[in-house]
């Protein structure tokens, strides 16, 4: 029992990534119509935010301590960060640490900049051309990204740590009474699906009860009707675009600590999110959300040691294995509107 519930919130964990880029995706896809093969970038982006903040915040200057000496007795130089001088030693190096979580406040008006340009720039010229033509664009614009990523931050991982307040393991099996030490967990994971699902709630909240979010699902219910009644939609959509950068940059950042930044990041996940949209269903934002944790806690569950004993490489093709029998049995998938993807 202790097993399955690992691999269950190792699931939760996977399918809060997945959940929150497919979510973006799926808004994209339900208000614009294109299908945008460079969403993994933008989860890339938001990585290096957190990143480039880090080092932002630890920008140090080099002074002389005459208080410690050097094996020969000259005095010691040492880096001291700008952040100590401006807020003082404690309150600095506790900046410092906290850097990912208040990289969020850096990266969101960066990634809604970033969304705003790609839907004006580029995006905007294929709204009308066919699905093939959006995916090369978008695709090859996520390569263009990928490549200035590693011009200017090179190849290797980029070690990001979490605040050291979530360092270690929360002992979750005494909650569920187990014994102590039973079942651990990373107190940054759990914190990472509190976030997703926080980002989630938002997203849903926005969309359900604001009047931006009514005239924006009316527009993707009939785009033309909402035209017609003098509103104008593409803007909207413009801003559902930023927006929908703007989470998927979020989901790179939290996700920092986890997995350290590095430039395929974005492709490594880009891949699964589109099967997790297509077989939640195109357009469809709570079939995004369902099918990121499912097939999130289906990867995980493949994971373990005795199934990939027993199934060599199952782990690797699970996630594929039930899309095609989703689309097989469901084209336009768990919770897809009539009609699409069933031409």
């Amino acid at each position: 029992m202790d097993q399955i519930i690992v691999q269950v919130l190792n699931g939760l964990d996977k399918g809060s990534a997945y959940a929150l880029i497919a979510l973006g995706l799926t808004l994209i896809f339900g208000t614009l119509g294109v299908v945008n093969f460079a969403h993994g970038a933008l989860f890339m982006l938001g990585a290096f935010c957190a990143v480039i903040f880090s080092r932002i915040l630890s920008l140090s200057h080099e002074i002389v301590d005459e208080t410690r000496t050097d094996f020969l007795g000259n005095p010691m130089k040492i880096d001291v960060p700008y952040m100590h001088d401006i807020f003082g030693p404690e309150l600095g190096a506790s900046i410092i640490d906290w850097a990912v979580p208040l990289s969020i406040l850096f990266s969101i008006p960066i990634m809604v900049g970033i969304g705003f340009a790609m839907e004006r720039g580029l995006i905007k010229h294929f709204y009308k051309r066919p699905h093939a033509d959006q995916i090369l664009v978008t695709f090859g614009l996520a390569i263009v990204l990928q490549e200035i990523i590693k011009a200017f931050f090179g190849a290797n991982p980029i070690q990001t740590p979490a605040p050291e307040a979530f360092t270690g393991s929360f002992d979750f099996g005494v909650l569920l009474g187990f014994d102590p030490l039973t079942i651990m967990y990373p107190y940054w994971r759990l914190v990472y699906f509190a976030f997703a699902a926080l980002i989630i709630g938002a997203v849903f909240a926005f969309l359900q009860f604001t009047t931006f979010g009514m005239v924006v699902r009316a527009g993707m219910a009939d785009r033309e009707t909402v035209g017609l009644l003098g509103i104008d939609i593409d803007r909207r959509f413009t801003l559902m675009f930023a927006i929908a950068a703007c989470v998927a940059g979020l989901a790179g950042v939290m996700y920092a600590p986890i997995v350290a930044p590095n430039y395929h990041m974005g492709m490594d996940f880009l891949v699964l999110s589109f099967v997790v949209v297509v077989v939640g269903g195109m357009g469809s934002l709570p079939g995004a959300v369902f099918a990121g944790f499912l097939l999130g806690i289906l990867e995980s569950f493949a994971s373990m040691p005795a199934v990939v004993q027993l199934l060599p490489g199952i782990n690797q093709i699970v996630i594929y294995l039930v899309a095609i029998i989703i689309l097989l049995t469901r084209p336009r998938g768990l919770m897809g509107r009539k009609g699409v993807m069933e031409e």
